[in-house]
């Protein structure tokens, strides 16, 4: 296979598998998608939708955020993990947001990775999700994926993206980019992995990864 028809093979087998792709951090607004993807670092989606609706209660956007304290921000989120840094930066960018931006998210990664605890990869979820704007945020899942199925390296996450904004077309992006989380998911996890299961690894996969995982079964 080209790598063309590799990527025509991974684009064909998600839409098949997802045709219909639920978000997977509850949100009802950009402001408060901001603040779940922010919270959702080193923890999981499920847990921080357990959490956020319990600090929406009290806060769903910046003005009533600020009237909390950064302890009481912290108090709330504490299951989550990172609580100290995630409730400093959702304080501290709900400020911003009131001083510099009437309240709303902005729209571009330069505004939106100006804000406190707010990285590229959480700017490119709130512009791709809440915004509809072109993205590809890499998680460990899309890093994992593209380097089993030989399309990136493997190095590092901006390589990663830089790979998939090359080969796959701009308009699938947004679809794409959670396409692939779910199928991590669900055929092709870091643990407790089955490559049978797992059709476009085992189709298109990278030959070492193969070899490896084979070698591994081997009794």
């Amino acid at each position: 296979m080209t790598k063309q028809e590799k990527v025509d093979f991974v684009i064909k087998t998600l839409k098949d598998l997802y045709p219909s792709i639920p978000v997977p951090l509850d949100h009802k607004d950009p402001y408060t998608l901001l603040i779940a993807v922010l919270m959702s670092a080193q923890s999981t989606d499920v847990r921080v939708n357990q959490i956020t609706p319990l600090l929406f209660k009290k806060a769903d956007n910046p003005y009533d955020m600020v009237k909390l304290t950064v302890d009481e921000i912290r108090e709330i989120i504490k299951p989550v993990g990172l609580s100290p840094m995630k409730s400093k930066g959702i304080h501290g960018l709900s400020k911003i947001l009131i001083e510099q931006h009437n309240g709303k998210v902005p729209k571009t990664y330069e505004a939106l990775e100006a804000l406190p605890a707010v990285g590229h990869k959480t700017a490119a979820v709130v512009l791709s999700q809440a915004f509809g704007i072109p993205a590809f945020p890499v998680d460990t899942h899309i890093h994992r994926l593209m380097y089993r199925w030989g399309l990136s390296n493997g190095k590092n996450v901006v390589q990663t993206e830089k790979d998939a904004k090359r080969l796959f077309p701009e308009a699938l992006w947004n679809d794409l980019h959670l396409q692939i989380i779910w199928y991590g998911r669900e055929y092709s996890p870091a643990r407790g992995w089955n490559l049978d299961k797992d059709i476009i690894t085992k189709t298109i996969g990278r030959k070492s990864v193969i070899y490896d995982y084979l070698k591994k079964k081997k009794p």
